[in-house]
């Protein structure tokens, strides 16, 4: 096989979320290492993306793939942030170590205490379902954020803010995209292999994946548990972004907000995940801009606006038509499409849609038969 024809075999949307983000971070490192000046705005938005991506895509492995409602997101993202934070500020104030050692150490701390956070929560709370699961989850995030907040001021912060460190704004942006590669290497690669696809039968039908031999317990747990350690590095990201860690900010509404983001972007859809990530980031950073002073309330009802809009764009059936005709694969599928000539196929493996001059198997089922009367036949024949 040429070189030419494995590019061709390769499946590249597989791995056009890697493209699009790996390229993006290599130029904007090479701008950066360059000595090109990026705007400090853009540059803080490039982080709140960072982060809200790899908080949609973690929770996209319980809710779209796993089939379950959580809306305790934030408050693994608490554990993370506080935790993570205050081994950042024990690593650089006291042991003195430099700010890219102590952000690795505290990324392995956040993320493993809100993994063992998750694993606590769910071996009861998946035993629920539906309303029962999300109501659990989000009673786990006030309670986190409950204790955070009354443990004394010289351990969290108290009702105060937790003072962090901050990271070198030029690079942590980096650091973000590139631990966002990295979430979307470990998810994807989950979920194609066959643990991953035991997560898609309990979804799909928790009955028969049981039946036949899938350890029901097991893969939800799993599954509860990296979502929730995924949760916590973007915690410890957002605590080295913002300098502090307030508790008010990983309320419910945060949760639901991130499960937002996972529903627009389509169930069990990673891509959809980020880049409706990417928007709401977007919205929520730009329209306080756009509407100062008494038009400031006005964000809250354009916001959601806008999501009613693309929710019922995507879910409306009386535009399903639409949808298909006037989509991204539509249009990749037109410009690629090549008409293929049966001459030059030379094994078609009996795949009835490769070969044009087939018949679709629903017509030749649909085909009426007439009897014929033979004995009339044979006489016509006969005078002829």
């Amino acid at each position: 096989m040429t070189l030419w024809q494995k590019l061709k075999s390769f499946k590249w949307n597989h791995y056009i979320n890697y493209i699009v983000i790996g390229t993006l971070t290599l130029v904007l490192g090479i701008l950066t290492l360059a000595g090109v000046r990026i705007n400090g705005a853009l540059l803080i938005l490039m982080e709140k993306i960072g982060i809200a991506a790899i908080l949609a895509v973690s929770l996209s492995l319980v809710v779209g793939f796993l089939g379950e409602l959580s809306l305790g997101h934030a408050g693994f993202m608490c554990v993370g942030a506080y935790l993570g934070g205050k081994i950042s500020v024990l690593f650089v104030s006291i042991l003195g170590l430099n700010d890219t050692l102590a952000l690795v150490l505290s990324l392995v701390v956040g993320a493993a205490a809100a993994a063992v956070c998750g694993f606590i929560i769910g071996l009861p709370a998946l035993r629920l379902r539906g309303d029962y699961l999300a109501i659990v989850t989000l009673a786990f995030g006030e309670i986190v954020r409950s204790l955070f907040r009354n443990a004394p001021d010289k351990w969290f912060g108290g009702t105060m803010a937790l003072n962090t460190p901050r990271y070198n704004r030029n690079h942590l942006f980096l650091v973000i995209f590139v631990l966002l590669l990295l979430t979307l290497a470990v998810l994807q690669n989950f979920l194609r292999s066959k643990h991953g696809r035991a997560v898609t039968a309990i979804r799909d039908n928790e009955i028969a994946a049981r039946a036949t031999g899938v350890n029901v317990t097991k893969y939800k747990l799993l599954a509860f548990t990296i979502s929730a350690a995924f949760a916590g590095i973007a915690g410890v990201l957002y605590s080295w972004s913002n300098n502090t860690v307030q508790n008010k900010i990983f309320d419910y509404n945060y949760s639901i907000e991130i499960l937002v983001m996972v529903v627009l972007g389509g169930m069990g859809n990673i891509n959809g995940a980020i880049i409706s990530a990417a928007l709401i980031t977007w919205l929520n950073t730009k329209l306080p801009i756009w509407l100062p002073g008494e038009l400031a309330p006005l964000k809250n009802i354009i916001y959601a606006v806008i999501l009613i809009a693309i929710i019922i764009y995507s879910n409306a059936p009386a535009l399903k038509g639409f949808r298909n005709r006037y989509n991204v694969h539509t249009l990749i599928h037109k410009i690629t499409k090549k008409k293929r000539d049966p001459a030059q196929i030379k094994d078609d493996a009996a795949k009835w849609d490769v070969v044009p001059t087939k018949i679709e198997m629903n017509e030749v089922l649909s085909t009426d038969v007439v009897p014929q009367d033979f004995s009339t036949s044979k006489q016509s024949g006969g005078e002829q």
